[in-house]
Parts: C-alpha cells; sequence; structure tokens
C-alpha cells in the first residue's frame, strides 16, 4: 500500500509541476484613464470660453445622443469611431481630456 500511495504522490506532483506556466506579463494600462470624476468637476471646465488647455470629449454616439444635446464646449468622438479620429485630439498632449457619455457610471 505505501508503494502504491508513493507512486501516486510522485506522479500527482510531477503533474501539478508540469502544469505550472509562467505567468502571464501584465497588460500595460498605463494609457487607460486614472481618474473619474463627479459633476462638480467637470463643471468648472464646462463653460464659455473653455479653459486653456482642457477639451470635454462626449464619446456617446453622434446621431443617437450627441445631436440631441450635449455640453456646449465638448466635442463629439464616439467610443466606436475613436481610431478614425484621433485628429480631433489636441496636439498639446498636457491638455486636460474629459471623457463622459450618456451617464453617471
Amino acid at each position: 500500500m505505501s508503494l502504491a500511495f508513493g507512486m501516486f504522490l510522485l506522479i500527482g506532483l510531477g503533474c501539478n509541476t508540469a502544469q505550472k506556466t509562467a505567468a502571464a506579463p501584465k497588460a500595460d494600462t498605463s494609457w487607460m484613464f486614472h481618474d473619474i470624476v463627479d459633476l462638480k468637476f467637470v463643471q468648472q471646465y464646462a463653460k464659455m470660453p473653455q479653459p486653456a488647455n482642457v477639451m470635454l470629449i462626449d464619446s456617446s454616439p453622434k446621431k443617437g445622443k450627441f445631436d440631441k444635446g450635449s455640453i456646449p464646449t465638448a466635442i463629439s468622438l464616439p467610443d466606436s469611431d475613436f481610431d478614425k479620429m484621433t485628429d480631433k485630439l489636441p496636439k498639446d498632449k498636457n491638455t486636460l481630456l474629459i471623457f463622459f457619455c450618456q451617464g453617471s457610471t
């Protein structure tokens, strides 16, 4: 019995070590948003004329939402077309970008 149990442990341990793989490298998330802000924060920038070095970006669908009403100084940059419209983003990389869509979340 002890020989069979010993074989089981050796085989079991061998399988477990063979199944272990190196941890997958973590994806670079440095480009992602860093803060979720509240209405009070946005209100200080949602005025006319818009403060320098700030861009408000409405990422909701243009026809379905943006055209019906948005913050007056915001530009439309729907999330579904983002890759095609990056030329609308400011050249100055220090510009504060505030993205919003159709809800508080």
